[in-house]
């Protein structure tokens, strides 16, 4: 049956402010859909480029609002055709219905058993990391022996791209800060500062030249990636939505299988392939704060809301 539950909201568009902290209805899942008592919710940038309008011609939303993706949390109820899970699994994926809320629906094809290993911070941190990265990764047809340059590759997405893609035998150059040069080098990843003169530097460290690059920061570097790779075909940004007009890619669209992308991450979690540091987490009532601290940038890794 509906029930009511506590749900950050926003009924305009506008700055973090608009977000409030009030009580929703929560519809019963329908066919092949659950309805997920949520543990943890993951903040992504564009959970506030939803917010405050910037993507209202490519991603209309219906006002009021509820933010966010990413989450985690328990099996409450499930639609009459669902036998994959039952009332009290331990899931994590992508809400349909904005996953900060207490009571999220999720449709089946979204969701994956969370392993028990996984706390639940860690598992809503994964969702939409993961599934982009692999879809980049695969868009870009990377293979093992190829030279990848991820800028940005701190944050979410960066993450678990450079990860995977250690993981798939590639090569990865990844652009940073200089206080998350040691973080990268951790994953995986040869380090090298962002900004001006960044061509050089990565020539210094890649002298046989670059294969493939993924723009996750949308701070002007498309030129000097497509200049890098020799391939405007092989730019992918995640950021910067004038990438077509350098002839490179802006990413768009859900992978194929999205459930056993989200399990193959869940195992490699588990075993501890794939990490993913929690740079904070904060309550529901503090969602405005989390998206103001998203859109300053230089976040290493993700950011979690708890009801």
């Amino acid at each position: 049956m509906k029930q009511r539950c506590r749900a950050v909201v926003f009924d305009e568009f506008g700055d973090a402010e608009v977000l409030r902290l009030t009580e929703r209805e929560v519809a019963d899942p329908g066919p092949g859909q659950l309805r997920i008592a949520v543990r943890a919710a993951g903040v992504n940038p564009i959970d506030w480029k939803i917010r405050n309008g910037s993507m209202a011609e490519v991603m209309p939303v219906r006002l009021p609002a509820i933010p966010g993706v990413d989450v985690a949390g328990v099996v409450e109820s499930t639609g009459p055709d669902v036998t994959e899970f039952s009332t009290g699994d331990e899931v994590f994926g992508k809400a349909a219905s904005g996953g900060y809320a207490e009571l999220a629906l999720a449709n089946l094809d979204a969701i994956a058993p969370k392993p028990a290993a996984i706390p639940w911070e860690i598992a809503a941190a994964l969702p939409v990391a993961v599934t982009t990265a692999h879809h980049v990764l695969a868009q870009l047809g990377a293979t093992p022996g190829e030279t990848l340059l991820i800028d940005g590759a701190a944050g979410g997405v960066g993450t678990v791209a450079v990860q995977l893609a250690r993981h798939r035998g590639l090569t990865v150059i990844g652009t940073a800060g200089p206080h998350n040069h040691d973080y990268l080098d951790g994953l995986g990843a040869t380090p090298v500062t962002y900004g001006d003169g960044l061509a050089d530097r990565i020539a210094a460290v890649a002298p046989q030249g670059v294969d493939a690059a993924i723009d996750a920061a949308g701070h002007g570097s498309l030129p000097v990636l497509v200049e890098l790779t020799g391939d405007p075909d092989r730019v992918i940004s995640l950021a910067d939505a004038s990438a077509p007009s350098l002839g490179a890619r802006f990413v768009s669209g859900e992978p194929e299988n999205m459930r056993g992308i989200l399990a193959e991450a869940a195992r490699l979690a588990a075993d501890g392939t794939i990490t993913m540091p929690i740079a904070c987490t904060y309550p529901f009532t503090d969602a405005a704060i989390a998206h103001r601290d998203s859109q300053k940038g230089h976040v290493r890794g993700k950011l979690v809301l708890t009801p």
